[in-house]
């Protein structure tokens, strides 16, 4: 995979259009340096989708292995009613 393109905030900001359209036409993805570190990245859709579909996979592993855990231990659960009455008092 290519490294990101580095444009300074500078430029960045005076051309965002032909930013966005490398991003979104050109498939480029955008790395804005200030004082030369890269502070921000402009990127096409379908890196951010899948960037998504990556956390969201990795969130659901977290969730299985914490209900595993969970039934693992034999603690009861608590009632939604119950959490939400005890935060309420707080």
């Amino acid at each position: 995979m290519p490294e990101p393109t580095p444009l300074t905030s500078r430029s960045a900001r005076q051309n965002f259009a032909e930013m966005l359209n490398r991003a979104a036409f050109a498939k480029e993805r955008v790395a804005i340096h200030r004082h030369g570190k890269p502070i921000a990245y402009v990127i096409p859709v379908e890196d951010a989708v899948l960037l998504e579909s990556l956390e969201d996979a990795e969130d659901l592993k977290a969730l299985r292995a914490a209900k595993k855990e969970f039934e693992a231990s034999g603690e009861a659960a608590i009632p939604w009613h119950k959490v939400r009455s005890s935060l309420r008092s707080k």
